[in-house]
């Protein structure tokens, strides 16, 4: 039976992000050798939203409890932030920049979670 998500960032600098990831966000690591990390991730949950407006998509959002002072420790490292914190009827969002990575969402439901 399915025991986990093995989740993907694509970019144009893979050691950048992964450093990013490592050294930032301070996720543990493994080598699954030549020092191709793997990253431990928090707990997770999969939410699938209607959409009609185009292609299929997916996106990665990391959840926190405190969004104002998620940000507010994460700018003291350095990361960027590429939209502002927006305020949903289910909860706070923003992006972040992974460095060489692409970008993220960051946010903090209001609903119930599925993590235990």
């Amino acid at each position: 039976m399915i025991n986990g998500v093995h989740a993907i960032v694509f970019g144009k600098d893979a050691d950048r992000a992964r450093a990013f990831l490592r050294d930032v966000l301070g996720f543990r690591t493994v080598d699954a050798g030549h020092g191709w990390l793997i990253f431990a991730l928090p707990p997770a949950e999969l939410a699938v939203h209607p959409d009609d407006a185009g292609p299929e998509r997916h996106e990665l959002y990391l959840m926190c409890d405190d969004i104002d002072a998620s940000v507010a420790e994460l700018k003291l490292k350095g990361v960027e932030f590429t939209a502002p914190i927006t305020d949903q009827r289910w909860g706070k969002l923003t992006r972040l920049r992974i460095p060489g990575g692409g970008e993220i969402g960051l946010y903090e439901p209001r609903h119930p979670t599925a993590i235990v």
